[in-house]
Order: C-alpha cells, then structure tokens, then sequence
C-alpha cells in the first residue's frame, strides 16, 4: 500500500506542468505571453548583420569605380604615376606627358 501512495505521488508530481505556465490556465498547449521577443529578435538580428555587411562593403570602396571612370583625365594621371612610379618610364618622359595632361584640362 505504501509502495502505491508513493507511486502516485511521484507520477501526480511528474504530470504537473511546472511554474513555467503564465496566465490563468493550466493549459499544456498554451505559448508563454512572451513569444514575440524571439522572432522579432530574430529578425533585428538579421537586419543588422546586413546593415553591417552593406556599411563594410561600401567602406571599401566597391563604388569608386563609377567614379574614377566618370574622369578620364584623372584615371590617366593615375596610370601615369603608377608608371613611373614602377619604372617604366623615366622623369623626363612623366614630366612631357603629365604637361601634355594638364595642356588637354
């Protein structure tokens, strides 16, 4: 007989649902009140990993190509330096066709 009461003690005791419940009933099914933080906090989430992903890209210059094609005559100052800064030409040779540049401004 004992042997019974502590089973049914032990199974009334598994079968509760916990104080994890709120509101009034003691449904099995029912959702905590506080179910829209997570989803929302999932979507903010996304939302700033891809604000952050578009401010990294944007910060290093993936839209300066646009703008160095918009002026030709800076793109051949800068191919022009580049080569001279490599060697491929000499200072005399820089000095003729960057005033031949400045001449077509």
């Amino acid at each position: 007989m004992e042997m019974m009461t502590a089973m049914t003690a032990l199974t009334t005791l598994a079968a509760h649902p916990g104080p994890w419940r709120d509101g009034p009933h003691e449904n099995a099914y029912d959702a905590p009140a506080w179910w829209p933080v997570f989803p929302i906090g999932f979507g903010l989430f996304w939302l700033a990993v891809l604000a952050g992903a578009f401010y990294l890209l944007r910060r290093r210059g993936w839209a300066r190509p646009a703008t160095a094609a918009a002026d030709p005559l800076a793109q051949a100052r800068s191919t022009l330096a580049e080569r001279f800064a490599r060697g491929e030409i000499d200072e005399d040779e820089y000095l003729t066709r960057s005033a031949a540049l400045r001449q077509d401004a």
